[in-house]
């Protein structure tokens, strides 16, 4: 009971905090799509999805390693991670100044180049402050600066977009700037600095955690690639009005993925410190279970709620993205799914199989970007990424039970696929009688994933009510 409740507990926390400030940001949605042409939307989007490209070469992806060894580690060889993570982080920003230079041969980014390398150096240093506070069992402050970053960002978009009419410079740029003041806040008023010691600096240290950071370079990589390079092959294809439709409609199912992420953040967490090596079979198989209900059901009602959601959500120039929407949403449910598996090369530090897993997925999509953008425009785009996360899923599925086995739900995983798959056909094709076919299919997916959480409400509760009655 003690581990599910901590999970829970985390789980909440981290919602509260990251995907709460995660929503108010999606529902800035309006001011951005009324303030920005598609256009330059198309353009805001193609620096930031190249900035999140650099950000892990930047680094070497120490922020993972600084995380994974933190959870390990106890109050001194805490402060020997972060000192060692902080040199390396600020050793990356030399090489960083000199190969961001390259970006001059494409026209998009003239004038850009700067904002490219702010935005690059901020995002990496929060991110390390974050995770290390996180690493630190401290979820209420990890949680507390997520609301607070965001709280940020929305101001200076206000001040950056409504009063300084900065456009596309000012969409990057609150951003960047909100996560250097963050970043300052953290390090003084949380007594990170405290933690920091040029004479903590070993480079055997620095040599494990960079063996174990190392490969989840490529890792990022490769699902950026399969989550961003349509950016770049619908822009070069269709211009970047059709990627601004593009880059809007994505943010719509992001909900999905924000929701799968806050869990994974405290599920990380849990499946290392909660969980005792005779009991994580089964603890991993309950959480499965419950989250792939939990993930197909909201789906299926994102998916109904399209157009909806595009109408109150974009301007009216957007509207027409709403049909990609569909599509994306089920790429989003399988990128969930997938980093759940992904879990597991964590918890066993098989950094290496994530990896390779993460390439499958990649190649696949670079591959069929090319084939299907050229005749189908961005919606080309939303099947190859659908395409590319179920592979990557259907290999994580298999490859992880080399390291822990559970059960994986396939029957209830193809039933809802094919159900998720059906209702956006439905809604793409805007087949007659569309509404009542989609209340039929939401039913059908709430009975058959539904009574998997009830069950396990009942069983928690259940234990918690027998614990308080040997407390009594």
């Amino acid at each position: 009971m003690g581990k599910y409740k901590k999970l829970l507990s985390n789980t909440a926390i981290l919602g509260a905090g990251t995907f709460t400030s995660k929503v108010l940001v999606f529902l800035l949605m309006p001011l951005y799509t009324a303030l920005l042409s598609t256009e330059q939307f198309g353009t805001a989007d193609i620096l930031t999805q190249t900035a999140n490209l650099l950000i892990p070469l930047a680094c070497l992806g120490i922020s993972d390693g600084l995380f994974r060894f933190t959870l390990d580690a106890h109050n001194d060889d805490r402060k020997r991670i972060f000192s060692n993570a902080l040199v390396v982080m600020l050793a990356g920003m030399i090489p960083l100044a000199a190969i961001i230079q390259l970006l001059r041969f494409a026209h998009i980014f003239d004038g850009y180049i700067w904002l490219v390398f702010i935005y690059i150096c901020a995002a990496n240093l929060h991110a390390l402050c974050a995770n290390y506070i996180r690493a630190c069992d401290k979820t209420k402050t990890f949680a507390l600066q997520g609301i607070a970053n965001t709280v940020l960002t929305i101001a200076l978009n206000v001040l950056f977009l409504v009063v300084f009419d900065m456009g596309v410079t000012g969409y990057v740029l609150s951003v960047a700037v909100s996560d250097i003041i963050l970043t300052v806040v953290l390090f003084f008023a949380c007594g990170l600095y405290k933690d920091v010691s040029i004479r903590l600096t070993e480079k055997k240290l620095i040599g494990s955690m960079l063996k174990f950071s190392i490969p989840y370079i490529p890792t990022t990589l490769m699902w950026m690639i399969t989550s961003a390079c349509d950016r770049f092959i619908v822009t070069a294809y269709s211009g970047a009005a059709e990627n601004g439709l593009y880059a809007a409609a994505y943010k719509l199912p992001t909900l999905i993925s924000l929701a799968g992420g806050v869990f994974i953040e405290a599920w990380q967490f849990s499946s290392v410190n909660d969980a005792k090596a005779e009991e994580r079979s089964k603890f991993f198989a309950n959480v499965y279970k419950n989250y792939v209900a939990i993930m197909f059901m909201g789906t299926s009602l994102l998916i109904v709620l399209s157009k909806v959601l595009t109408v109150l959500l974009l301007d009216d120039s957007y509207y027409v993205s709403w049909k990609y929407v569909p599509v994306l949403a089920i790429a989003m449910v399988f990128s969930a799914l997938s980093a759940f598996m992904g879990s597991v090369y964590f918890l066993e530090k098989r950094s290496m199989r994530s990896m390779l897993t993460a390439s499958v997925g990649a190649f696949t999509n670079l591959v069929l970007n090319f084939l299907l953008i050229p005749a189908y425009g961005a919606m080309g785009a939303a099947v190859a990424t659908v395409v590319s996360y179920m592979a990557v899923y259907a290999i994580r599925a298999y490859d992880t039970g080399k390291y822990l086995r559970f059960g994986l739900c396939i029957p209830r995983v193809i039933i809802n696929s094919a159900l998720l798959i059906a209702q956006a056909a439905i809604m793409i094709f805007e087949v007659p009688f569309w509404l009542y076919l989609q209340i039929g299919i939401i039913i059908l997916t709430v009975l058959i994933n539904g009574r998997e959480i009830i069950k396990t409400a009942l069983e928690l509760l259940s234990k918690f009510l027998k614990n308080k009655e040997k407390n009594i």
